[in-house]
């Protein structure tokens, strides 16, 4: 079921019991986010040039504020990650920050997200590299999660010579990426830890299934 479906039940059945999120809801309500900014700052009105900002705003049934695509939507989804997410302003200061710094056009839309794309991958395989260990144990306690995530990502952002070439050349994707698409350390941290905490609900999740299955 698609997980903008499981928000539209779960606000109108008002459900008692919230629904964990997932890596691949987090990620959508990002894109969501984002393509409700450039549909607000580049005046489009063609919903099928954002199908994430389309299928949110069919599924939820938001309407259209002002005659203007993109203003109800940024602040449904917004609260929707404030609330599940506990993400704060300044992360969502960033991305409209970066929307509006290298979106001119709507040529550019896809641009960014290649971008964007990039710059996710490249993070998420070195983060995982460089927290291999500690992460096995630090997933078991959000705080030590975080901690090692604020780390982690400002010795990426910061360090200027790793042993490993290749990790070398990935943190500095990584910083150029950053540059590119504007974003700091706190925003990249905040990203990076609701990912990771997340996959953990995923793999217990998964391995629930694999028992209900076996059983």
């Amino acid at each position: 079921m698609n997980f903008i479906t499981k928000l539209f039940q779960k606000e109108a059945a008002a459900e008692a019991e919230a629904t964990k999120g997932s890596v691949e809801e987090f990620v959508s309500l990002v894109r969501v986010y984002y393509q409700a900014i450039m549909a607000m700052n580049l005046g489009i009105t063609n919903l099928n040039i954002l199908p994430d900002l389309k299928l949110f705003k069919q599924m939820l049934k938001v309407p259209t504020q002002n005659n203007k695509l993109g203003a109800a939507e940024k602040a449904r989804v917004k609260k929707v990650l404030m609330q599940d997410y506990g993400l704060g302003e300044s992360f969502f200061h960033e991305m409209d920050a970066s929307v509006k710094r290298s979106c001119k056009k709507p040529q550019d839309i896809q641009s960014y997200f290649i971008q964007f794309q990039g710059f996710s991958q490249e993070l998420f395989n070195l983060m995982g590299g460089l927290m291999s260990l500690k992460f096995r144990f630090a997933i078991l306690f959000k705080k030590l999660l975080y901690g090692q995530t604020v780390k982690t990502v400002h010795e990426i952002m910061t360090r200027s010579e790793w042993k490993d070439v290749s990790v070398q050349k990935a943190a500095w994707s990584v910083r150029t990426y950053a540059n590119r698409l504007g974003y700091s350390e706190q925003w990249i941290t905040d990203f990076v830890y609701n990912v990771v905490l997340l996959a953990r609900e995923d793999q217990k999740r998964e391995a629930k299934e694999k028992r209900k299955k076996k059983a």
